[in-house]
């Protein structure tokens, strides 16, 4: 059975809309039966909320009697609809708010181990996608009425409220949750909903969206495990499609390789194509090298030079060259992209 939606504001504004049309009209019908502007509106008034006060001027033409009768039936019949839509409005929207919140945080206290998305924006919508998809139990915390209508209309467990505000973030169960995504594309919001999340909640994993490099040092700070720059993700993958079109095709489009990714990600992996700088630690070094000196964190499975030449499954003591891209999987995608930027003193041992 489909869902009933009930929309007052629009019930209000399309039965003003409709009674003012009636008022015209029927003003304008007296006033070409010789009325002034004043007797047509007061007769016009009298009739649409049936005061029975009396008629200002006789009603003795068929013109006037028909005008008459069309303002009785269609002024009523407006006026009862325009009264409804605004008793509606004016009491079924509380109404909704309140036993939809406690719906809503009903749904959320059953919840546990799961994940707060704080942002319902652009970035919000994807990521609520993907863990639909992955079945992971999360709550979406979007302050702004007309998103949190879709995320609900979506399907979703949307809390409305202020995700920079704490006692938010407990009603969101952030002390039962095992991880959460800020993604607000206000950096200073994000820096404070770490800061407050952490607080709360020392054993979080926290995953900070950052506009601003800047902001990525403040977000760490802050207490964030991970920090998300979507702008440098964009430009690294639109420069790997330019320098590498042919291996971006074949790991960005091939459905085949789509699926791969997502069992990979399934697993904590990440495949990426990552360009070699000019400068980096890991640059002039031979695969073995690179290999030994990150204690195996990721392994490169594809060599492209940057004359064109592919190289699959390239052998132990090939050197990765400044301008070659390299199809690595890892357990960090920017882990490995910020491994490779390095300065050439910059990368110690370890794990990603």
């Amino acid at each position: 059975m489909d869902k009933i939606v009930v929309y007052p504001a629009r019930n209000l504004i399309r039965g003003a809309i409709f009674m003012a049309i009636v008022w015209l009209a029927a003003t304008t019908g007296y006033e070409r039966a010789g009325w002034s502007f004043q007797d047509a509106l007061y007769m016009v008034t009298l009739t649409v909320f049936t005061v029975g006060y009396g008629e200002v001027r006789p009603i003795d033409t068929p013109y006037l009697h028909v005008v008459t009768m069309a303002t009785m039936t269609f002024g009523c019949t407006g006026m009862l609809f325009l009264t409804g839509a605004l008793i509606q409005f004016m009491t079924l929207n509380p109404l909704q708010q309140l036993l939809g919140g406690r719906r809503v945080q009903a749904d959320i206290d059953k919840l546990d181990k799961h994940i707060i998305v704080c942002g319902y924006g652009r970035i919000g919508i994807e990521l609520a996608k993907a863990l639909h998809d992955g079945r992971a139990p999360f709550v979406v915390i979007e302050l702004d009425e007309h998103r949190v209508a879709r995320a609900r209309d979506d399907g979703l467990i949307c809390l409305q409220g202020d995700a920079t505000n704490e006692a938010t973030l407990l009603d969101a169960g952030i002390m039962r949750a095992r991880a959460l995504a800020s993604v607000l594309p206000n950096d200073a919001a994000n820096v404070f909903i770490t800061l407050s999340a952490r607080n709360l909640n020392r054993e979080i994993e926290i995953i900070a969206r950052g506009d601003a490099v800047s902001t990525e040092r403040k977000l760490v700070h802050a207490g964030a495990n991970k920090v998300v720059l979507p702008t440098h993700i964009g430009a690294e993958r639109i420069a790997e499609m330019l320098l590498f079109p042919e291996t971006s095709r074949f790991v960005l489009e091939s459905e085949g390789m789509r699926e791969l990714e997502r069992k990979l990600r399934g697993l904590g992996l990440a495949l990426e194509v990552v360009v070699v700088p000019e400068h980096g630690a890991l640059t002039g070094l031979s695969i073995e090298d690179i290999e030994a000196r990150t204690n195996s964190a990721f392994f490169i499975v594809q060599l492209n030079r940057r004359d064109g030449d592919a190289i699959t499954t390239p052998p132990k003591n090939t050197r990765v060259e400044a301008g070659d891209g390299v199809v690595v999987i890892g357990r960090s995608a920017q882990a490995i992209n910020a491994l490779f930027a390095a300065p050439r003193q910059g990368v110690r041992s370890g794990k990603i």
